[in-house]
């Protein structure tokens, strides 16, 4: 066990059931969707994990999308945690058979307290355990898609989704690219090192493997500022494999200002950062160590670039030339070739990606939270002092 982990405590974080129309029947007493199996003996199970945090806005639509499924989940659960808006209300109006709607009781583990407490009493017999964030809307042929995943490739542990953003403000345009890219990347590949909790499907039995292995109260680490992460990490060490799903593609809000999604990409990058110098470098953790090393290397050429274009114009021998030109070129031509990739794309998104500053001003970003955070991360190995980045994010986020 990681050092803070509370799970490992004789007082895990337990759920109050808000009224629900499920009475004492068992996911398999309300299935009636698609016959697909993950056993070939019997329907498979699908119960959605919805941890929820001061949602009201968009818990509704959320839920709408999941009963408008083609194959209708088993169960529907979801966690209200910590919430001092209407998200119970919200939820709750949504009556339906398969929909359950809890709070949660002393939970101090935030996100990961409340899967954790749901896993653990709504989720154990499930096939399929769909993790989905409570801003995120999911096309109706999601769950049937992804239950054919598993029935197909006994050796398929996760499926996370496609991730785009919705909204047209020129921040979340960004994002929306940078996901597209990420995509790409992660298809191409055939596999990924996270299960974005987003929105991904995980095969149930791993999940119980994982809890065992490792001694825990449930499957999700909160000592892990990046669970989706770690929890991948845990699944492939043990030999399983993840994938993207090539079919299914999630719907998800992004960060409207810089102040929110600063605070979530520091939470992900120290996450991240923290969890690779935990498990070292080895086959699971490659790729990560190298997407580490090329973003620390874009930042120092990119501060380089300032610092030397300073000092030769300070020394009075800057002199440019046609060359300059030719790397902004070679930029816009990719970002314009990636704008291309970006799903429900408009002209602006082209726009964008031509005219290079805002790509390059993103990039710059991006480059500041990858040399942030590893600051941070070794500061606090020094100072033994270490940030809770959930909270942060749920601040910024709030500050919205």
């Amino acid at each position: 066990m990681f050092p803070g982990d509370t799970f490992a405590t004789d007082a895990p974080t337990r759920i109050l059931t808000r009224p629900s129309r499920l009475g004492q029947h068992g996911p398999s007493a309300l299935y009636g969707g698609s016959t697909s199996t993950v056993d070939g003996n019997r329907p498979a199970q699908v119960v959605v994990l919805i941890p929820a945090h001061n949602e009201e806005s968009s818990i509704g639509p959320t839920v709408q999308a999941l009963l408008a499924q083609e194959r209708m989940p088993d169960r529907i659960v979801v966690v209200a945690d910590n919430c001092t808006d209407e998200t119970v209300e919200k939820a709750s109006a949504l009556h339906n058979q398969v929909l359950v709607v809890t709070r949660t009781i002393n939970n101090r583990d935030k996100k990961c307290g409340g899967l954790n407490a749901a896993w653990r009493r709504y989720a154990m017999d499930a096939d399929i355990v769909v993790c989905l964030d409570a801003d995120t809307v999911l096309p109706p042929n999601a769950i049937g898609d992804w239950v054919k995943e598993f029935a197909e490739d006994p050796k398929l542990a996760g499926s996370s989704s496609k991730f785009t953003m919705r909204g047209t403000a020129f921040l979340v345009r960004l994002q929306r690219a940078e996901f597209a890219k990420w995509t790409d990347s992660s298809l191409r590949r055939g596999w990924t090192s996270v299960l974005a909790g987003t929105a991904c499907a995980i095969r149930n039995s791993v999940l119980h493997e994982v809890t065992r292995t490792h001694k825990r109260h449930g499957p999700w680490l909160h000592a892990s500022q990046v669970e989706d992460f770690e929890l991948t990490y845990r699944i492939r060490e043990m030999g399983y494999y993840c994938h993207v799903s090539p079919t299914v593609r999630a719907y998800t809000d992004a960060m409207v200002t810089v102040r929110a999604l600063w605070g979530q990409r520091m939470k992900w990058q120290v996450g991240t950062v923290e969890d690779l110098l935990r498990f070292g470098y080895n086959k699971h953790t490659r790729l990560d160590w190298r997407q580490q090393a090329a973003g620390l290397l874009a930042a120092g050429v990119r501060f380089g670039w300032i610092f030397f274009t300073a000092l030769y114009a300070a020394l009075g021998i800057l002199h440019f030339a046609p060359v300059w030109f030719f790397v902004p070129l070679l930029f816009i031509a990719n970002d314009v070739k990636q704008a291309l990739r970006i799903p429900h794309r408009d002209r602006w998104d082209i726009i964008l990606a031509a005219v290079l500053l805002p790509q390059e001003a993103f990039a710059w970003m991006r480059a500041c939270w990858f040399v942030a955070a590893w600051v941070e991360v070794l500061r606090s190995r020094i100072t033994g002092r270490r940030k809770d980045r959930w909270s942060m994010q749920y601040a910024a986020e709030a500050a919205a």
